[in-house]
């Protein structure tokens, strides 16, 4: 899978009872300082637009205990991959005190572990862990604090970025949407006097759906007759052409990271995207089970990608390419991840503001 170079960081070298240091570039914070003179720019435009016309001003919390849990349940579905991937005898798996704990006698077996999840967390700042050994065989795993802190900022930006595109779908053109402390997003609407229009945008979750492609009809009859049971025509995200989809076999809640990037060969932009531990086995049964069958990946009601599956699909990474420019790959990345929210947006406030008083 290709990593964004926001997300690059020095190895994660992982060990017992010591912490993973992460360490990020300068362009991460070069690319963070420019997003946030951007973002300044555009909360002094609109607020000047709010004193002349006044508008809606809205406030919505993300579910931080939500991503906690979310963060601890994927890590126990990864090492659970990881155990049985590498064959290492261990008992004891569970969840506890924010933490995984896993009892592994074998000392190798716990170094492989170890270094296995240290591999598989390069590059990914969000899956630095802990790792402390607490005698008889039993090691405990935990996201550190920076992992924890660098999830809830991640989840944050999606969650702009969501509400960015679907304001924009709504054509709402005239808005700011910025982050308020470490867990809150303020949206500022000039001239909408009416934030409940815009709230009712966002009661919907972003779905994302991977459905199997009847082929017994074309899509285009289906559109002008009668189309399968259990089948429905969506329209394609980049093509805009017709695609008779099956029910979803699996939906976007299994997503642990989206990304933009390149193929290796053509350098065309691309979408990727990683299962979890559950997601990869379910997908990878899917994918068996449909060899030589097209499939369709969609967002909402748009089929974004709709690759023919050549083999099984067992390893969790899977990389989307529709003839995409690097901001449509990008934008499909956002909206994937957004799709698959461990945190919800829960609503703090909606206020009406009037037009400043004329002098």
């Amino acid at each position: 899978m290709t990593t964004p170079p926001r997300n690059c960081i020095t190895r994660l070298i992982a060990a017992f009872a010591v912490a993973s240091a992460i360490a990020l570039p300068s362009a991460t914070f070069a690319a963070d300082s420019q997003l946030d003179k951007m973002r300044a720019k555009i909360a002094a435009f609109i607020t000047d637009k709010m004193e002349k016309l006044g508008g809606s001003r809205i406030v919505y919390k993300v579910d931080s205990d939500a991503l906690r849990e979310a963060v601890v349940t994927d890590l126990r579905d990864d090492v659970y991959k990881t155990l049985r991937e590498g064959r290492i005898a261990y008992s004891g798996l569970a969840i506890r005190d924010g933490g995984v704990d896993v009892k592994i006698a074998d000392a190798k077996g716990r170094q492989l572990l170890t270094r296995k999840l240290a591999s598989a967390a390069e590059g990914l700042p969000t899956h630095a862990l802990t790792v402390a050994d607490a005698g008889d065989g039993l090691i405990r795993l935990a996201p550190t604090d920076a992992a924890s802190a660098a999830r809830l900022h991640d989840l944050v930006e999606d969650s702009i970025a969501m509400i960015e595109q679907r304001l924009k779908d709504a054509g709402v053109t005239l808005a700011s949407v910025q982050p308020e402390g470490t867990d809150r997003i303020r949206i500022f609407l000039p001239g909408m006097m009416e934030p409940e229009r815009i709230t009712a945008i966002f009661a919907k979750k972003v779905k994302v759906s991977f459905r199997p492609i009847d082929v017994t009809m074309s899509a285009e009859q289906a559109q002008s007759g009668t189309p399968p049971a259990g089948t429905e025509v969506m329209l394609g995200f980049k093509d805009k052409l017709p695609y008779l989809v099956k029910a979803s076999a699996l939906d976007g809640d299994d997503i642990s990271y989206a990304g933009p990037g390149f193929t290796a060969d053509t350098k065309e932009p691309i979408a990727s995207f990683r299962f979890n531990g559950r997601g990869t086995r379910r997908f990878a049964h899917i994918t068996a089970e449909n060899v030589g069958m097209p499939f369709a990946i969609a967002l909402d009601d748009k089929v974004i990608s709709s690759p023919v599956i050549r083999e099984p699909i067992t390893g969790g990474s899977v990389q989307i390419s529709g003839r995409f420019t690097l901001e449509e790959a990008n934008s499909v990345a956002m909206l994937l991840r957004a799709g698959s929210l461990p945190g919800r947006l829960g609503l703090l406030e909606q206020q009406v503001i009037q037009p400043a008083a004329k002098p």
